[in-house]
């Protein structure tokens, strides 16, 4: 069972937070998410138990509990499926036909994420 936590300290650490969630069961893994360019806490991290029944327990005693100086949310992790399926609500209202000619601009936004793919087809291009 994967298990989410977020609000998480800016000194947690993977050892930290395998210590907090062993008392319930065996800890397979655990991981704080770094920012890669900083090198920082993003202050969320998994904890992967085998147990589901185990896992459980720790979402119901660790949720909204204070944890090295912050309440912590603890909550079973969702498969990142679900996660892009707020994509496919954005696919739909391109659908029709005044909501296509909007997205142009939003396809410049996504564009301009990417970046690379907004420079290509700008006078920016021109310049580098």
């Amino acid at each position: 069972m994967n298990i989410f936590i977020a609000k998480l300290s800016s000194r947690t650490n993977d050892e930290s937070l395998k210590t907090l969630f062993e008392q319930f069961g065996e800890v397979k893994s655990a991981r704080v998410i770094m920012d890669k360019e900083t090198g920082f806490s993003k202050k969320y991290g998994f904890v992967e138990m085998d147990n589901e029944q185990e896992g459980n327990d720790a979402i119901a005693q660790t949720n909204e509990t204070e944890f090295e100086g912050s309440t912590i949310i603890v909550k079973k992790a969702r498969p990142r499926e679900d996660n892009r399926g707020g994509g496919g609500g954005g696919y739909r209202s391109e659908g029709s036909g005044g909501g296509y000619r909007s997205e142009g601009g939003g396809g410049g936004y996504r564009g301009g994420n990417g970046r690379s793919n907004h420079r290509d087809g700008g006078r920016q291009s021109n310049r580098y």
